[in-house]
């Protein structure tokens, strides 16, 4: 009889700690060993496991952000970081930049997703600290003109105004990398200007003094020169005998795709609400001023409104009531097959409108001049691709070996003096950003800058107050060639 309640004793005991097993086995745990990850929730229980959604898991949240207010980084990248996160399995990255729903109202807008607009914005939040901005882009990052060009940044231009403005950008893009905390990849290996002809020479000599004057970088080479910098170039070509050419060493290439994933994750982080997928379909007026936009993810109020959408500028103007002194026509560009370095300059051809350089990964990226016809259409005819293909082979003919690999079309909004417009049209409330021909690559860091003073200030920047929409008609035109009122032709 002394035994049995010893044995009940055990066996209450058993059961007890039978069931605190059972409940640790059923129990939902958080693994947080991970910082800076969304925290895993593992069900275990029985003899099966198995993942389940956070979400459906009660767990503490952070507290709202507050509109236009910097957004916790995605942390600094480095070479560092690069192998840190290769021994933590690559666990520790996040989206480079965020992907918010679309808010009532901002204090501006930005329409385009582009480079410019993305620099615009940046610049805003960074410069001028006006956080509340939004950018509307209709489809994802990066597949606008931003991604369809052939990379090249210089300065030397013609006219003084011009000249001034795109050494600014220049020397942003010297800074960028360290600015945005992202490899763009800038690569300073020098733009090349070839002449053909002694009018040719002095015209360029003209332009590299302007250049001095302004204290930027240009240097004169003779034929041998010229030789021994690009061998692949064929001096005695039976069209156009090359006589010599002009070297701006500090011009080259950029990443196109680099420049916007760059600029959009800095802005990002600096509080600036980038929306893709959100396409304007309207704009909005109240009395004499923009009040906001229409897009197909409902409508958004603004105090400013900036456009900054490329060749679509005039499209989207005309919603607003207003005709622009542009056209919109197709830029080419081509990629050949990747071939060992052979090219470590960007060359430009004198006698046709050529340009060629060679990417990182092997294949040489040219182009030519725009199609001789307005369309809004990413893409072009073969008559430029032939013409483009002709200027190659005249000059490099060792290219004839080459195969095409990459053909694309950007969409050009050509003004009608080959300048861009960076301007407050006759309508409070809304900001012009575009028209920038051939140049709006180069120009991005520029273009955001000038802009987001325009904005922020009211006033256009000194460097370009020369590109206001108001030229047209007292005639003081910035054509840059000479050409005339012809979009085309510039």
């Amino acid at each position: 009889m002394t035994g049995e309640p010893a044995h009940e004793g055990r066996g209450a005991t058993s059961a007890s700690a039978a069931a605190r097993q059972s409940a640790l086995k059923n129990r939902a745990t958080f693994d947080l060993s991970t910082s800076g990850t969304p925290p895993r929730c593992r069900l275990v229980g029985g003899e099966s496991s198995y993942d389940t959604d956070p979400s459906m898991i009660e767990q503490s949240q952070p507290p709202p952000r507050a509109p236009g207010s910097p957004r916790p980084s995605s942390g600094p990248y480095s070479g560092f970081r690069l192998i840190r996160e290769g021994f933590r399995g690559q666990r520790g990255w996040t989206r480079a930049w965020a992907k918010p729903d679309p808010r009532p109202r901002y204090r501006v807008l930005i329409v385009g997703g582009g480079g410019h607009g993305l620099a615009t914005a940046f610049y805003l939040a960074r410069e001028f600290g006006i956080r509340d901005v939004a950018v509307l882009e209709r489809g994802p990052i990066g597949l606008g003109n931003v991604g369809r060009n052939t990379t090249i940044i210089r300065s030397n231009y013609f006219q003084p105004a011009n000249v001034r403005f795109y050494e600014f950008s220049l020397k942003l893009w010297e800074g960028l990398e360290q600015t945005l905390n992202f490899n763009a990849m800038v690569s300073q290996r020098g733009t090349l200007n070839l002449y053909h002809s002694e009018a040719q020479r002095d015209l360029f000599t003209r332009r590299a003094n302007t250049m001095r004057l302004e204290g930027i970088d240009a240097e004169s080479l003779t034929r041998e020169e010229v030789k021994r910098r690009v061998p692949l170039v064929d001096l005695d070509n039976g069209r156009y005998p090359v006589l010599g050419g002009y070297l701006q060493p500090r011009g080259g290439t950029v990443r196109h795709d680099a420049v916007a994933w760059g600029y959009a994750r800095a802005a990002s982080e600096a509080g600036v609400d980038i929306i893709e997928h959100c396409e304007v379909i309207g704009i909005r007026r109240e009395g004499g001023r923009v009040a906001g936009v229409v897009t197909t993810r409902g409508p958004i109020d603004a105090e400013t409104v900036c456009l900054a959408v490329a060749g679509h500028s005039s499209r989207l103007a005309a919603l607003a009531g207003l005709t622009l002194p542009l056209e919109s026509h197709v830029l080419q560009a081509f990629v050949s097959e990747s071939v060992k370095p052979m090219l470590d300059v960007v060359v430009t051809y004198g006698a046709g409108h050529f340009y060629a350089s060679q990417s990182d990964k092997g294949g040489l990226v040219f182009g030519g001049a725009i199609d001789g016809y307005n369309s809004y259409g990413q893409r072009g005819a073969l008559p430029m691709a032939e013409e483009v293909a002709a200027a190659a082979i005249t000059l490099m003919p060792g290219l004839a070996r080459l195969k095409v690999v990459r053909q694309w079309g950007g969409v050009m909004a050509m003004t009608m003096d080959g300048s861009p417009i960076i301007s407050r049209p006759p309508l409070a409330g809304l900001i012009r950003h575009g028209g920038w021909c051939y140049g709006g690559f180069k120009a991005i860091p520029a273009g955001g800058m000038t802009t987001a003073h325009l904005i922020a200030r009211g006033v256009p920047h000194p460097l370009a107050a020369h590109l206001n929409l108001e030229r047209f008609a007292t005639g003081h035109t910035v054509d840059e060639r000479g050409a005339g009122p012809f979009p085309y032709a510039h």
